[in-house]
């Protein structure tokens, strides 16, 4: 993979933004704890490009975000007004909030906004459209139709003159907001600009000793990168556009630590996808853990291919496990004995 094709992206400094409507995708999806935002690291993080934008007298800054999965239905719980009045405190001027992110309301203040006005819409995952479907009550899936995907996107495209991905945390899926504006004018802002910079150069031309870190959740993985151990770290999610389409499939994962083994000198492993290994390298008991049949088909090739790239792979040595996926849940501490394998390299610790 060229650096060249990661990096030479159209940014937002290659685009005519005077008297234009600025249409970006952040990312937004920030905790909350006693309904108060807990971390808002990544309002801050989308600042740079917001500032520019006004800097360079764009007619109107119009943000949109998720925030948590409120399953394609307005939910209080999940509305970005608190995140409205956190970031007109961070940018010193009015932000106007609107309750929806598409309608009559939405789209009539969106090109009536001037004088760079800044409007962060509603939470984009309140409709159906955004990822494409939901789950009903029973667990079962419901799909968004074509004509309403259709529908959502040319709505969200009519709001903005430009696009500006300023996202990077929510790249790799492929929703609405990320693939469907079909405005002529797209770019990076400055955030995944300077991470696709630093994953470029992580891939194609690492600083030694280099060591990755997996961890994540089951929809994503992020892959922390250590450049000479000096705790510069940056969080770099797999971007679809990189690597295919994305899956929650720990078997597509492990293909990537697959292509990750090439580069990297070391790699410590987490998250869900640790269990495939687990299971199969130490045969312990994972419960109802993460497990993937066909990813567990290549975790010995690939502790082989590590053995042979002289790469030492990482697992966990203990667990919390609860009874349920709940702030209310019982929780153990499980402390799993430290096994050498392949003592004679001691390239793989458990």
């Amino acid at each position: 993979m060229s650096n060249n094709k990661i990096t030479n992206k159209i940014s937002i400094e290659d685009i005519d933004l005077k008297e234009k409507r600025v249409l970006i995708r952040v990312d937004f999806n920030v905790p909350f704890q006693d309904g108060k935002i807990s971390n808002n690291q990544r309002i801050v993080a989308a600042l740079q490009t917001i500032k520019y934008a006004l800097d360079k007298d764009a007619k109107a800054v119009i943000l949109m975000s998720h925030l948590g999965r409120p399953n394609g239905k307005p939910n209080p719980k999940y509305s970005l007004k608190p995140v409205a009045d956190e970031l007109q405190r961070l940018l010193s001027r009015d932000v106007l909030f609107l309750n929806d992110c598409i309608g009559p309301e939405v789209k009539n203040a969106c090109l009536t906004a001037s004088n760079g006005q800044v409007i962060l819409l509603e939470n984009l995952r309140f409709h159906i459209e955004e990822e494409g479907s939901i789950k009903d009550d029973e667990g079962k899936k419901i799909k968004a139709s074509p004509e309403q995907l259709e529908k959502f996107q040319t709505s969200l495209t009519e709001l903005g003159d430009v696009y500006v991905n300023d996202a990077f945390g929510t790249a790799h899926r492929a929703h609405s907001s990320m693939v469907g504006v079909k405005l002529p004018v797209k770019a990076s802002g400055f955030l995944l600009k300077k991470e696709l910079e630093f994953f470029g150069k992580a891939l194609e031309d690492p600083d030694r000793p280099f060591l990755a870190i997996l961890g994540g959740c089951a929809k994503y993985y992020d892959f922390y990168f250590f450049n000479n151990l000096q705790g510069f770290l940056l969080i770099i999610r797999i971007l679809y556009f990189f690597f295919g389409n994305y899956s929650a499939k720990v078997s597509d994962k492990i293909q990537l630590i697959n292509n990750l083994l090439d580069k990297v000198d070391s790699m410590i492993i987490g998250g869900g996808m640790v269990f495939t290994f687990k299971k199969i390298i130490n045969k312990i008991e994972i419960g109802n853990s993460l497990y993937d049949d066909e990813g567990a088909k290549i975790v010995e090739k690939l502790v082989e291919k590590a053995k042979s790239l002289n790469v030492k792979l990482i697992f966990p040595v203990d667990y919390i496990i609860a009874d349920k996926f709940d702030a209310n849940a019982n929780v153990y501490i499980l402390l799993i004995i430290k096994i050498h394998i392949f003592i004679e390299t001691d390239l793989i610790d458990f």
